[in-house]
């Protein structure tokens, strides 16, 4: 019987901002797994690799953090692989200490942090080509006998030193230098920085002490009190109006394909039930959804963007002021900025949050930060506030105050939680690294673009479809003995529904059927375009634009018993803000739950922002009426 090959385990830790995942990704050909380890919420990437000696790796990709004394799950679980107390991973045989060559002595805090643990260490020191285009004199043999550990320089994003690197992965590991007079003697923080400094004095020179580096100049403007923040603006306000204007080519490209599948099921069926509900119910009430794909698709590329050109922690850096005003730091921004994309993320970031209180504060608020799944909304209902003629700019104007407003009241909410939590046992600091300003890491950012694609379609062929194709039965049975459509609506089971929300939903400016819409999209946001389109009877059309412009021109046209119009601009805005502050996504709740590690806190969340949107949206309409608009 042939030997069991054993597979030893090799831990990857570091800063954030290294290169950590590049290399991970590099190491193991990308062919990685997320998964969750007991008593661990934090997902962890594993993946596996051959060093040249033909042994076979498991590599972990932990997360990054910058020290191992701090209380955030990301420290936690760090501090726990390392130590064996992951049962699933077992002792580690070795770990690869991820470091950027241009920043040593912030990240070497993290080095001597793993390397006092006494485990086989090899630091890889990434980036060398950014230390030196800064003027660093690297001297990687120098460190090497310092620190007692084998250096190997590299640049993760290029390949170029992963031989040499897998080369150092040999096991069993070479005898350890005799134990350097650092390990263990440090009294404090200052004396550990004072080695370092020293450290660094010979092993990463620097040429001229004075000499600004391209992102030292471009910081001199993004990160000026002033110049900052109107750059800031002026880049969220351009994103948002390419959301409109720069969409439309690939939105024609789902219309057409939408159309031709819907024209060959027309033509291959006869006309009944069963085809009315594939058109209408199916590929109707799923490609108004789907439409709005590339819109979402591109706010995702922007966000790739900015965080993959080193824009991203600069924003974060600005925002630490602003945001230590309403009980939270800069560390909560790269969260709440995550959930304008996705709530989902956005939660799982705050695990970088090392106050607990904090961390809770910001998963509590971060689902009023209007994702993506709000757009189909949003973009529906501001033309019609607007006008379908009115220019994208004024369109984008009116999306950027949405998402201002939502901002504001998530800080608002925030400071009156985090002073209902009350302070933290222990005083923490914000730290945050700022990495040179790069070139986008395009395989990264179409490698996200694809999952998060495919997670939205997935999304919309399972929950949104299996909504989509209960409205359709609700709105068609039980069948009426008139063939006027407005009777059999009426008579069915969505018109009684409508019937019966109607009072509850009046105040607020809406009619049952738009009460239902809204009852729909509780389980995704998203539903709510199909079923207004479903409810409001629109005759779908090969150009799935011109299908929306028909929804717009029915709910336009749609009036009140004693003719007044039904969707006026107030009661436009007023189901606007609703859609800014209610919590319709399922699925963001299991995930709070887990990460504050009680359902209690997720339904106290769901309550909480169902309840203010209901207050929210009556009190702006009847606030409205009363001033005569």
């Amino acid at each position: 019987m042939s030997e069991v090959e054993r597979v030893e385990t090799v831990l990857l830790v570091g800063n954030p901002n290294v290169g950590k995942t590049t290399l991970f990704n590099a190491l193991t050909g990308q062919n990685a797994k997320v998964g969750n380890f007991a008593g661990v919420t934090v997902e962890v990437k594993t993946g596996h690799t051959r060093t040249p000696h033909g042994r076979k790796l498991q590599v972990v990709d932990l997360p990054g953090c910058y020290d191992l004394r701090g209380s955030s799950p990301d420290q936690e679980i760090a501090r726990r692989a390392l130590g064996g107390e992951i049962a699933e991973l077992g002792d580690p045989d070795l770990v690869v200490c991820v470091v950027d060559a241009s920043a040593l002595e912030r990240h070497l805090i993290l080095a001597l942090d793993v390397i006092e643990k006494g485990l086989p260490v090899v630091l890889a020191l990434n980036m060398v080509d950014v230390a030196e285009n800064q003027g660093v004199r690297l001297d990687p043999v120098k460190l090497s006998e310092e620190l007692g550990v084998p250096v190997v320089p590299m640049q993760a994003r290029s390949g170029k030193g992963l031989v040499e690197l897998k080369q150092a992965l040999r096991l069993p590991f070479p005898a350890a230098p005799e134990a350097k007079s650092w390990r263990g003697a440090f009294a404090d923080d200052e004396a550990r920085r004072r080695f370092l400094f020293s450290l660094c004095e010979t092993a990463a020179r620097r040429n001229d002490a004075h000499t600004l580096t391209v992102s030292d100049r471009l910081d001199t403007v993004l990160l000026h009190p002033v110049g900052g923040w109107i750059a800031f603006v002026a880049i969220m306000f351009a994103v948002f109006w390419a959301i409109f204007s720069l969409a439309g080519i690939p939105m024609g490209w789902v219309e057409s394909f939408q159309g031709w599948v819907e024209g060959l099921v027309t033509q291959a069926m006869p006309e009944g039930d069963l085809r009315d509900l594939l058109v209408s119910g199916v590929i109707g009430g799923v490609g108004s959804v789907i439409i709005f794909l590339p819109q979402i698709l591109m706010l995702f590329f922007f966000i790739g963007l900015l965080e993959s050109s080193g824009y991203m922690a600069r924003a974060a850096y600005l925002m630490d002021g602003l945001m230590s005003r309403v009980g939270l730091s800069g560390k909560a921004f790269l969260p709440l900025l995550s959930s304008y994309a996705c709530a989902i993320p956005g939660v799982m970031a705050t695990r970088t949050i090392d106050s607990a209180k904090e961390r809770l504060t910001t998963l509590f608020v971060a689902p009023w930060m209007s994702c993506t799944a709000r757009l189909p909304v949003y973009l529906l209902l501001i033309p019609l506030l607007l006008g379908d003629r009115e220019g994208g700019w004024k369109q984008a104007l009116v999306l950027v105050g949405l998402y201002v407003l939502g901002t504001l009241s998530a800080f608002l909410v925030a400071k009156l939680l985090r002073k209902k939590l009350g302070p933290d046992d222990q005083e923490h600091h914000f730290i945050l690294e700022l990495p040179p300003y790069r070139a986008p890491q395009w395989p990264y950012i179409f490698r996200h673009l694809l999952d998060r694609g495919w997670a939205f379609v997935r999304k919309a062929g399972t929950v949104i479809l299996g909504l989509m194709i209960l409205l359709w039965a609700a709105e068609t049975y039980p069948k009426s003995d008139s063939d006027d459509p407005s009777e059999q609506l009426s008579h069915s089971l969505v018109g009684r529904l409508s019937h019966v929300l109607e009072p509850v939903v009046r105040p607020m400016g809406f009619d049952g059927r738009t009460g239902t819409a809204i009852l729909t999209s509780f389980a995704a946001r998203e539903v709510f375009v199909g079923s207004m389109a479903q409810l409001f009877q629109v005759e779908e059309s090969d150009d799935e634009a011109e299908t929306q412009s028909r929804l717009r021109e029915r709910m336009a046209a749609a009036a009140w018993p004693d003719g007044r119009p039904m969707f006026t601009p107030l009661s436009v805005i007023s189901l606007l803000v609703f859609y800014i502050y209610a919590l319709q996504c399922l699925p963001t709740s299991a995930v709070v739950a887990r990460e504050a590690g009680s359902w209690k806190w997720a339904v106290g969340q769901f309550v909480f922002m169902s309840a203010f949107a209901c207050l929210a949206s009556l009190g702006v309409y009847q606030i409205g009426l009363l001033l005569g608009f």
